[in-house]
């Protein structure tokens, strides 16, 4: 077999082989193929696409390029979600807790953060005392005591994904639907799941900008998942806006804590009923989406969530004080007020740019290097559609600098005010099962 007969077939917009797609994959990851020829396939398949079979198999084949995570030792089923990311997305922490509550394990493996915030294992890390480091034993026995356990990515998951996804960056081919759907795909499926629930989002603050293409690439990775069993199901929502209030990793923790208190904000709290009551299906705890539902809203209401995160927090040697008092979280020396420069209507709130306003304060990495500051970051006051006056606070800056010119300049720069009443847009676009 070679290389260059795969590649001339691929750009001829031929189907390729089981056998060929792992030719390849295993090629590049033992350093047999070069650069330009693993290049030249990316390409081909941008603009040829792939099958459902051939989006399956390279799939696999990079799931089968290094580690893969066994979870059989943890009862029952095991079922993880995955968000394509976003602007103040919260969801793994309070979403985890209710689910587990409820019985299904939620077992996890999650990354840091590059970009805006940290990622969970930054947030997580907010509260004094938590780690990510456990043992296999250890993390298949807190997942069968309390329900959950979180922990970093580690060993070598899918060393060929790795590798693809840098290439990639810098072949101009990041946005090929088959090449981000088998991306995704193989790091959830390598990470041991039975059943997977996939959070994409759409809108400015969003990989995918619309909804026509989020729909694409949603039903991309639910074949995939489905072909390879693994009942996989996805929903679409909204990131045109921050997802909740809170964008910064202590002020993000504080933020689900108080979703279980049933204080949370009205967006957030749908998205975790939303995605938990498909969880709770997948796992067998119910038959329908309303009984999940109510399951879901029981266990926030008497509390036993709440109990589950305050176990997790101790079992992973966190101060679980922290539910009960938030200050006990980092906490920023200024809170800065960004008056309104006129009335009327929150027209638009460009999340991608109010992250980055964030990540100038310091909770995000601009590089793999930076260091986040866990206390920093931004909470929204209004939403769009919600009616401002002039010099009522659009946002408060938590900051550990007094001079935030710039990020003033942002925010101003990025949220619009209209005279007329606009709508918010819809949570839930959309829920992709094949």
């Amino acid at each position: 077999m070679r290389m260059v007969d795969i590649i001339e077939k691929k750009r001829d917009g031929g189907e390729l082989s089981k056998e060929e797609i792992h030719f390849f994959v295993k090629g590049y990851t033992d350093g047999l193929i070069p650069d330009y020829q693993a290049s030249a396939l990316c390409m081909a398949i941008y603009f040829q696409d792939m099958t459902d079979q051939e989006r399956a198999d390279l799939t696999m084949a990079m799931v089968e390029s290094g580690d893969q995570i066994d979870l059989s030792a943890i009862a029952g089923i095991k079922v993880d979600k995955h968000s394509t990311g976003g602007v103040g997305d919260t969801t793994t922490l309070p979403l985890a807790a209710m689910v587990a509550a409820v019985g299904v394990p939620v077992a996890k493996m999650s990354g840091r953060g590059l970009g805006h915030t940290g990622g969970t294992i930054d947030k997580l890390e907010a509260i004094e005392g938590f780690h990510v480091e456990l043992s296999n034993d250890n993390f298949a026995k807190q997942v069968n005591e309390i329900g959950m356990a979180v922990i970093g990515q580690s060993g070598n998951l899918t060393p060929a994904d790795k590798m693809l996804y840098a290439l990639r960056d810098v072949t101009g081919t990041v946005s090929s639907i088959p090449l981000i759907a088998s991306s995704i795909m193989s790091k959830k499926i390598a990470a041991g799941a039975d059943a997977i629930v996939l959070d994409v989002k759409t809108g400015d603050g969003a990989f995918m900008k619309t909804v026509e293409d989020s729909k694409l690439l949603a039903q991309a990775m639910v074949k995939i998942g489905n072909n390879v069993g693994r009942k996989t199901m996805a929903i679409i929502s909204d990131m045109s806006q921050p997802l909740g209030f809170a964008i910064g990793n202590a002020l993000e923790v504080k933020e689900a804590i108080d979703t279980l208190k049933g204080n949370g904000p009205e967006d957030l709290n749908e998205l975790c009923y939303t995605l938990g009551s498909q969880m709770v299906v997948l796992g067998g705890k119910a038959k329908t989406i309303d009984e999940a539902r109510k399951m879901l809203e029981e266990v926030v209401a008497n509390g036993a969530a709440l109990e589950v995160l305050k176990k997790f927090i101790t079992a992973q040697d966190g101060d679980a004080s922290v539910v009960e008092d938030t200050t006990r979280l980092p906490q920023a020396q200024f809170e800065i007020e960004v008056p309104a420069k006129e009335s009327g209507y929150i027209s638009k709130i460009e999340a991608d740019d109010i992250g980055t306003a964030a990540m100038l304060l310091g909770a995000g990495r601009a590089t793999k290097e930076s260091e986040i500051d866990l206390a920093v970051g931004l909470v929204l006051r209004k939403k769009i559609g919600d009616p401002v006056t002039q010099g009522e606070s659009l946002m408060t800056i938590y900051a550990n600098q007094q001079n935030v010119d710039d990020v003033l300049a942002k925010i101003y720069q990025h949220v619009h005010i209209s005279s007329n009443k606009v709508s918010a847009p819809n949570l839930i676009e959309a829920v992709i099962t094949e």
